[in-house]
């Protein structure tokens, strides 16, 4: 018989089985969906730490490659901040009275000048106007030099520039020594000048009892370079020094000399008097001592309504110099790289007016009296004053203009970076060559409107109102 019940309990025991084997499978199929997800997200994450790894390491390496070569762009960059920061009058003002004074036994030196090093720089005024020398290519330095009453600037020459001097106060003499050991010595005074060709060993003295006062020009716009005698001396090796000078007692007597612990770049010994007992100040011929000398005071007076102009310089023409003016002249411009020098005085109110030169750049240092300045290039005009004892600077092709602002006479001494005769042209020239049409058209005034701006016979290059 058949068993009912057990066919029905078998039945629904495989049916049961079978409802079993169905939920399963879902189940199975979601785990390993899981299971690949759950690996496919471990790839992903361990993908994404070693991208971040790898670039983090890249990104390292970049800085560190880069640094070096990015600092000079910061350094330009905070450079150029700064001098954002500094009135730009001071490219062309230099307060020279504020700088660092170098003190000496004998004397002192203060420099408007370029350093390689921008901490040689007292402020960030004094490091627009050395920047401004340097980056316009100036071919300038100035530096002041007061010697004491007997005191020496040491014998020594400039690897790297020319030097021409103007004597503001005192008397000195002066040796020189050529590359053809021929000597040269002489005394100079106040308002006359000297000159000493790069490379060439030179000395000042001051035999006067008052203070010498030098205005010093270089022909460079880097960092001057000098030795001292002393200083190669003493860098010598004493066997060689021996060997060199041959002096009795050999190179014990070499050693008998010994370094001071004080610079004597101006040297002035306490006991100068048991030291030198017999010293004479010879003066050479004419015909050596004015190469390098030159009576700048003496000199011919160019004279206008508001100054007087005075040069030291190169002149193509040399008809109306003297004998040894022409010398001068001559030896000036067998050189390379030097400069021109001039006196500039402009009466109570007067007026150097707007001029440019063709070719040099121009320095000055204010002796006495007092001026507003103005200079117009590309970026506009800036105007500012100046005092005793501060120094311009013009760069070539500059206009400017000086207007004496002192019921003294302003007076200054001025340098101009050519070996070659001046070129200089003035505003009233240039606009009164101009043809009246072509003004009248620049303008926008009638051309018969500039027939009032006059033609003088005399020169206008300083006048008064």
């Amino acid at each position: 018989m058949d068993n009912l019940a057990f066919e029905m309990h078998e039945g629904a025991t495989q049916h049961v089985s079978f409802v079993g084997k169905m939920n399963t499978i879902p189940r199975m199929e979601e785990k390993r969906q899981w299971s690949l997800l759950s690996v496919f997200l471990a790839c992903l994450l361990a993908c994404t730490v070693t991208t971040a790894v790898g670039v983090l390491i890249l990104s390292l390496v970049y800085i560190n490659n880069t640094q070096l070569h990015s600092e000079p762009e910061l350094r330009a960059t905070t450079i150029a901040i700064l001098q954002k920061a500094v009135d730009p009058k001071f490219q062309f003002l230099n307060h020279l009275p504020k700088s660092k004074v170098f003190e000496f036994p004998g004397g002192a030196i203060q420099w408007a000048r370029y350093r390689n090093n921008i901490k040689d720089y007292l402020s960030i005024e004094e490091e627009a106007f050395g920047r401004s020398l340097n980056s316009q290519r100036s071919q300038m330095t100035l530096g002041t030099l007061r010697i004491k009453s007997n005191g020496l600037r040491a014998p020594h020459w400039h690897f790297d520039a020319n030097e021409h001097g103007y004597l503001v106060q005192g008397t000195a003499w002066i040796g020189v020594v050529d590359d053809g050991h021929v000597v040269t010595t002489y005394n100079v005074t106040a308002g006359q000048v000297i000159f000493f060709p790069k490379n060439t060993l030179h000395w000042i003295k001051n035999v006067g009892n008052e203070d010498c006062f030098f205005l010093l020009f270089f022909s460079t716009h880097d960092e001057l370079q000098t030795l001292d005698v002393d200083d190669v001396f003493f860098s010598t090796p004493e066997d060689i020094a021996s060997r060199s000078l041959k002096p009795e007692g050999g190179i014990n007597f070499i050693r008998t000399f010994h370094k001071q612990k004080e610079d004597q770049g101006v040297n002035l010994p306490h006991n100068l008097a048991e030291l030198v007992t017999n010293a004479s100040y010879t003066q050479s011929p004419d015909n050596l001592v004015w190469r390098y000398f030159y009576d700048l005071k003496g000199s011919k007076e160019y004279r206008f309504p508001g100054g007087i102009i005075q040069l030291a310089q190169y002149w193509k023409n040399g008809s109306e110099l003297s004998k040894n003016e022409k010398i001068f002249s001559t030896f000036l411009n067998q050189h390379q790289n030097t400069l021109a020098l001039s006196t500039l005085k402009i009466y109570n109110n007067g007026l150097r007016q707007p001029h440019f030169h063709f070719n040099a750049n121009e320095m000055g240092y204010v002796i006495s009296g007092c001026a507003k300045v103005g200079i117009i290039n590309t970026q506009g005009t800036t105007e500012f004053d100046i005092h005793i004892g501060d120094v311009i600077f013009f760069p070539i092709g500059t206009q400017h203009y000086i207007k004496s602002a002192c019921d003294e006479d302003l007076l200054l001494i001025l340098a101009f970076s050519t070996g070659d005769q001046l070129q200089t042209l003035d505003m009233d020239d240039y606009l009164q060559a101009t043809a009246d049409h072509i003004l009248a058209q620049l303008f926008f005034k009638k051309q018969s409107e500039f027939k009032k701006i006059p033609k003088f016979k005399e020169d206008q290059a300083i006048n008064l109102p």
